[in-house]
């Protein structure tokens, strides 16, 4: 079985897999997760249903050619911070390659909601 690439050392079929197909996020952190894998797939149609629809972009695309895409390489999570009943914030690393170029550390500290039992993508906040 393959591993799934949110980094948590399960299987893909075991972790996010359910999330891609619909099941509901336990906690931010999963979604985030779920959200990293999704990238890593290209899974632009989950991308925009866990995106909060305040904030969501109208389109996401993968048609770049292959060589311009980033190839996702590893997520480390830092910190995952309840902040109220219905929010968290998570902060993470990610690291991603474009074409033969140098491995790019990407840090974000991101916001996210739940509505009617299920956690959404807000924002990311500027540290």
């Amino acid at each position: 079985m393959a591993a799934c690439p949110c980094g948590r050392g399960g299987a893909y079929a075991d972790c996010c897999a359910p999330l891609h197909a619909g099941a509901p996020a336990t906690d931010a952190e999963a979604l985030m997760r779920s959200r990293y894998s999704a990238y890593v797939r290209e899974d632009a149609d989950y991308l925009l249903g866990s995106w909060h629809p305040s904030t969501r972009p109208d389109a996401l695309s993968f048609d770049a050619p292959k060589s311009q895409r980033p190839v996702w390489l590893k997520l480390d999570v830092l910190r995952h911070l309840v902040t109220g009943a219905d929010s968290a914030e998570v902060e993470f690393v990610a690291r991603y390659r474009i074409g033969g170029g140098s491995v790019v550390r990407m840090r974000e500290h991101s916001r996210f909601v739940r509505e009617d039992g299920h956690w959404f993508y807000l924002d990311a906040v500027q540290d």
